[in-house]
């Protein structure tokens, strides 16, 4: 692999990360046009609906991509969809060479772009910073390959494992930069989400308020659709708020809330309780790819007996609650044996102010 085709995979990968949050149901994409190693013209994929990174950063390089090497951090498209194929354009275009960082998880892609461009006498490489591409679009292919929406579990402790006092104040265990990366991993994600026991402790707003232009939607796994009507929630103008509620809450209140503005989503029951597995597929319906769940410790439990966690995001703050009555990190049933235990791996550790920011991904089985 010449050395430049790293740097200029990074340069995509960063073009990439122009439109985090912004292009869902589809995957982020940046595209680098280079000959000799010197960038020609560059484009990232900005929202659903838009230009493909390709198709930009080729128009941008006209007649001068002729010959030259297409940097790109997804494999290019081979069906019509919102937009043409992007392998019509590369192989219009004249690129010598197409470097890929990944093949595509979507089935209508999933090689057969690649394919597409060797029968045109292109040469392709595929697999530069390979594990970076992956990991940003993380997300989207679980969402693709699955139908349902990837999950981080977001949750703030102190180092004994409490995110609440016996008294359930829990108003702040962490710092401002932590708070501040929260409101950029909502801003990040499709949906936000919080069992109904955080909702009316709480009375949270679930926005991100970094000044970005989209919202994510609200979600508040209620299911007697207890959500009160004056929520701060439903004040919020920008975004959506879903109610995920059973068949057995009371249709006076349902019906309030949906004069409230909120959409009520009936979702299977299962031990009197939403049924996290099929809501989830109603997400996925909806092309809601990613769901940030901050709570609390009842819906992290049903979560992780049900191994429906895709990421974990720890703040631990250098703090002890102790109490024997505080609520700790995660409820639910829990397992038996130790062996049974989840085991993270790909852990990463890092310094947020004063608390540790621990990402973690579930260990395969």
């Amino acid at each position: 692999m010449p050395p430049s085709d790293a740097a200029l995979m990074r340069r995509a990968l960063a073009l990439a990360r122009r439109a985090r949050g912004q292009t869902s149901p589809n995957p982020m994409v940046g595209a680098v046009v280079a000959r000799g190693g010197r960038v020609i013209a560059e484009g990232y994929h900005r929202r659903a609906g838009q230009p493909h990174a390709e198709a930009i950063a080729l128009e941008r390089a006209g007649p001068r991509a002729r010959g030259a090497t297409l940097y790109v951090t997804l494999e290019p498209c081979c069906h019509q969809g919102r937009t043409p194929p992007c392998t019509d354009a590369v192989i219009a275009s004249g690129v010598r060479r197409v470097v890929a960082a990944m093949r595509d998880s979507n089935p209508l892609v999933a090689g057969k772009g690649l394919a597409r461009l060797r029968r045109a006498g292109i040469e392709v490489q595929v697999g530069v910073l390979e594990e970076e591409a992956r990991r940003l679009n993380e997300a989207y292919s679980h969402f693709i390959t699955t139908g349902r929406p990837f999950v981080t579990l977001k949750l703030a402790a102190s180092l004994d494992g409490k995110i609440a006092s016996r008294t359930r104040e829990s108003r702040w265990i962490t710092g401002q930069q932590a708070r501040f990366h929260v409101h950029r991993l909502r801003a990040e994600s499709d949906a936000v989400m919080v069992g109904i026991g955080t909702a009316l402790a709480d009375d949270p707003r679930l926005t991100g308020r970094l000044g970005a232009s989209r919202q994510p939607v609200r979600i508040v796994v209620d299911s007697l659709a207890r959500l009160p009507t004056d929520a701060a929630m439903l004040r919020e103008p920008g975004g959506r708020v879903i109610v995920a509620a059973t068949r057995r809450a009371p249709k006076p209140r349902v019906d309030a809330l949906r004069r409230a503005g909120a959409e009520v989503l009936f979702v299977r029951a299962r031990g009197g309780r939403v049924d996290l597995g099929p809501l989830l597929d109603a997400l996925g319906r909806r092309e809601i790819t990613s769901v940030l769940v901050e709570g609390g410790s009842e819906l992290a439990g049903s979560l992780l007996d049900e191994r429906l966690v895709n990421r974990f995001v720890l703040f631990l703050a250098p703090i002890l609650i102790g109490g024997k009555d505080a609520p700790t990190i995660a409820g639910g049933k829990g397992v038996a044996r130790l062996r049974d235990a989840l085991r993270l791996d790909h852990l990463t550790l890092r310094r947020l102010g004063p608390d540790l920011l621990i990402t973690a991904y579930p260990m395969a089985p």
